[in-house]
């Protein structure tokens, strides 16, 4: 997230969900003490696909499980599609991953037909899809070789319902959030008898601060995580206050990455994993020394840092001095492009677009958003129906406004004694490492993502207390895709490369401890 607009949260502009791709919530979900919960149900489908040359059998239910409060009362129940492997010769060693996107109020729509799983949606790479009929595939690059997969729509999202004692304000908050996660995977581990199966938790966007939060919410739970897979990550949401320039710092190395990728840069290098680098130290070093003197920089010094300026972002000199030095992910996306009339895209830069408006200095849609949720959405309610066989009434919810404007950020970091106004759940995280040495996590980045920069991530992951032997338990993995990294075909390939060892890399390295 670029964190100079971390204000626009308070304001309730959705930053970190997709644009509206399906249903709205209904207002009944607000105010739902006379709505009946749903009753529990599962539907058990068989399916089998090829990964590695090796043909997985599995097992596919896509149900609800049940939510109650503290008075043992019903408050909703929440939706998921599981996928579990037949015949697994130790079902204890066989490890269970809970996935989830993010918004906060967003579905797992995306994550389900990512190509995680055994189906995806096929999309057209960094360019629009066509409308309908789509492509729904098996997935050669899922993950069920390594793990079984459970993926969870949010409460009051897809078609998870609050009903019964349940209101809006029991579920839509950072805590309140972590909290009922937490219910769901403690009731699905024990329906399904998966108690001593390693565990690991998988989250995008928002759904990286849910992660990390909630592995220190299931320690204090007496349930240790083994991993923790952070795709795409905000974690940190107090760098956004005015006057703060960390959120220029953070964004211009995936400026410099975008401006590569559209050959806006001058004598542009070959390799850009070595050219990011130059910005990652040009980020850290001149560039934040030259923002840190204000509106005192001299004017010489203004210019000359313009122009070094230009040769990472490719935006002109003279607009660069004109934002003084400082230019958001939004104006960023208008300018790039400007020459061409076309717009960049939030969630993956690589798509554009053109906008009604040439001169206005933001772009007014996103082009990685409206270019590919359709068919995200689409695909996945065909699929439930035509290959799950789940039949409903019930509308899907593919983001919830009404959670997303009633969201409470306040967040009580571990040992804290009051509630934060805005989360660092990266604190959470760490605690978590701490009190469980064993946790292992991924971060998972994509260069062309403007809503979660991959630099913010890195320096919040290199800022938490862990000692040097805890440290090396943080691995990163970098991505030519945006911030839903499994658009790009070659993207979700190499993704399916660096989960598998990092799952097998865990599960080794307990194995080696406990038979020690």
């Amino acid at each position: 997230m670029n964190r100079v607009l971390i204000v626009a949260i308070l304001a309730g502009l959705a930053l970190l969900a997709p644009t509206a791709y399906a249903t709205p919530v209904p207002a009944t979900q607000q105010k739902t003490a006379t709505t009946p919960v749903p009753k529990a149900r599962k539907v058990i489908t068989h399916g089998s696909v090829a990964i590695d040359g090796k043909r997985i059998r599995y097992t596919a239910t896509a149900g609800t499980i049940g939510l109650r409060n503290d008075k043992n009362q019903p408050t909703g129940s929440m939706f998921y599609v599981a996928y579990t492997e037949d015949g697994a010769r130790n079902p204890t060693k066989r490890p269970v991953t809970f996935l989830y996107n993010g918004g906060p109020g967003a579905s797992s729509n995306w994550l389900t037909m990512s190509g995680l799983g055994p189906y995806k949606v096929n999309l057209v790479n960094g360019a629009a899809t066509p409308p309908a009929p789509y492509s729904v595939t098996a997935s050669h690059e899922s993950i069920l070789n390594v793990t079984d997969l459970v993926f969870v729509d949010a409460m009051g999202t897809g078609f998870s319902t609050i009903g019964g004692k349940g209101t809006g304000k029991m579920f839509w908050g950072v805590d309140e959030d972590v909290k009922a996660f937490g219910q769901f995977i403690q009731r699905y581990i024990t329906q399904n008898d998966r108690w001593n199966s390693p565990l690991f938790l998988y989250g995008e966007s928002y759904g990286t601060t849910r992660s990390a939060a909630l592995a220190e919410y299931l320690q204090e739970q007496g349930i240790a995580v083994n991993g923790v897979v952070l795709q795409s990550s905000v974690l940190n949401y107090f760098d956004g206050s005015p006057g703060s320039d960390n959120g220029y710092i953070f964004d211009l190395p995936s400026f410099a990455a975008i401006a590569w990728y559209h050959d806006k840069i001058p004598d542009k290098p070959a390799s850009l994993p070595a050219f990011i680098e130059q910005a990652r130290q040009f980020a850290d070093g001149p560039y934040a020394q030259a923002l840190r003197q204000g509106h005192t920089l001299p004017t010489a010094q203004l210019d000359a840092m313009a122009r070094k300026l230009h040769r990472f972002t490719g935006l002109p000199v003279g607009y660069l001095e004109r934002a003084n030095l400082r230019v958001t992910g939004a104006e960023f996306r208008k300018e790039l492009m400007l020459p061409e009339r076309e717009h960049v895209g939030r969630y993956d830069a690589r798509y554009t677009a053109a906008d009604a408006n040439a001169i206005a200095s933001r772009p007014a849609f996103d082009p990685s958003d409206q270019q590919i949720s359709p068919a995200l959405n689409q695909g996945y309610l065909w699929y439930l129906q035509h290959v799950l066989k789940w039949k409903t009434t019930r509308a899907y919810v593919g983001e919830s406004f009404d959670a997303y404007k009633h969201w409470d950020w306040k967040h009580k970091q571990p040992g804290g004694f009051r509630a934060q106004p805005l989360p660092d759940v990266a604190a959470d995280l760490a605690a978590a490492m701490r009190k469980n040495p064993y946790l292992r996590v991924l971060s998972e980045n994509g260069y062309f993502d403007l809503a979660t920069p991959f630099h913010a991530t890195e320096y919040d992951l290199a800022h938490v207390t862990l000692d040097p032997a805890l440290r090396k338990h943080i691995q990163f993995a970098y991505f030519d895709s945006g911030h839903p990294i499994y658009i790009n075909p070659d993207s979700l390939e190499a993704m399916h490369t660096a989960l598998d060892t990092f799952y097998r890399d865990t599960l080794a390295a307990d194995a080696r401890t406990a038979a020690n």
